[in-house]
């Protein structure tokens, strides 16, 4: 299989892509055409089917494994597939591993640190707290182990939403090494729970979109909830500390503007927003550079709020 990171302008393609979106259009012309993205574990690349009534295209529809007949074009500096031939591929014709962006660190691994992290508190209340997700709720850990962190801004991958979470975790950990006003079992706990509520606001792969209830309510307040709902089966939780706990998550974007419906007003919330802003930002533009060949200008970045580029001294 070619992937979709190696493809060039010019190449003909024959082979299998999960159909992640499509949409049907009309040109100034009137004419009925089809716009189509297409996804490996590499990336997406956007497809055109010129004459949708051609024999040679057949019925498929979103979130279909689809064989592409067709050739690799540029259209205004990005790579676009212009469709031939097209049919539904059956299950048994490809390999689904193929298909879905996966962490590139092991799961397991990661996930054994989290667990390290969680051994080590002295507080015994925020330590039974994360147990209560991270040890004792499986099917909680499935989740958390296979979500995305973002549907595509950063970390969009299985495995994505773990990823994060230990690399802002470890950050806080740094944090409290040279901050020695930090409160490190309530800093390392309000950063592995700052995005659980990821699990609810992005549905499973391949699809990985807002539900409803993320669209609605958006991972920090199903995540401070989900908080609420473990703590309240602890009999005698401290409750100033389940209130700390449970700003750091809704500050941890910091700003109103970003989302977070209380800005930062302990220094713990502090030392999280800027953790998960560090992680989601460097993130952000490692992916960018990543995913291309390119030595100039990169183009307008919404989160890094800036034309970025990938020209930078050896």
């Amino acid at each position: 299989m070619k992937f979709i990171k190696d493809l060039k302008e010019g190449d003909k393609i024959f082979d299998i892509y999960l159909c992640k979106h499509k949409t049907s259009a009309v040109t100034k012309n009137g004419k009925p055409y089809e716009t189509v993205t297409l996804q490996d574990k590499t990336g997406t690349i956007d497809a055109k089917i010129w004459d949708p009534n051609n024999a040679g295209i057949g019925d498929f529809e979103a979130m279909d494994y689809v064989e592409i007949y067709g050739d690799v074009n540029s259209f205004q500096g990005a790579l676009q597939i212009n469709v031939k031939r097209a049919r539904y591929a059956n299950p048994g014709e490809y390999e689904p591993k193929n298909y879905l962006p996966v962490s590139a660190y092991n799961i397991e691994e990661m996930y054994g640190e989290v667990l390290r992290y969680i051994e080590g508190m002295s507080n015994s209340w925020l330590q039974k707290l994360c147990k209560k997700f991270f040890v004792e709720d499986k099917e909680f850990i499935q989740k958390f182990k296979n979500s995305s962190a973002a549907k595509t801004v950063h970390h969009g991958f299985v495995g994505g939403l773990l990823e994060h979470t230990l690399s802002v975790v470890k950050l806080c950990d740094f944090y409290c090494t040279r901050y020695q006003k930090l409160n490190k079992d309530l800093l390392v706990t309000a950063a592995l729970c700052h995005d659980i509520g990821k699990v609810r606001e992005l549905s499973a792969f391949p699809l990985n979109d807002y539900t409803d209830d993320g669209n609605f309510l958006g991972h920090i307040v199903m995540g401070t909830e989900m908080v609420g709902e473990k703590i309240r089966e602890i009999e005698g939780f401290p409750v100033r500390l389940a209130s700390e706990l449970k700003h750091c998550i809704l500050s941890h974007h910091g700003e109103f503007e970003f989302g977070s419906p209380k800005k930062p007003a302990i220094i713990e919330a502090v030392a999280l927003n800027f953790a998960d802003n560090t992680d989601a930002k460097l993130e952000t533009f490692t992916e960018l550079l990543n995913g291309t060949s390119e030595k100039g200008w990169l183009g307008f970045n919404r989160l890094l709020e800036s034309n970025v580029t990938a020209t930078r001294l050896e």
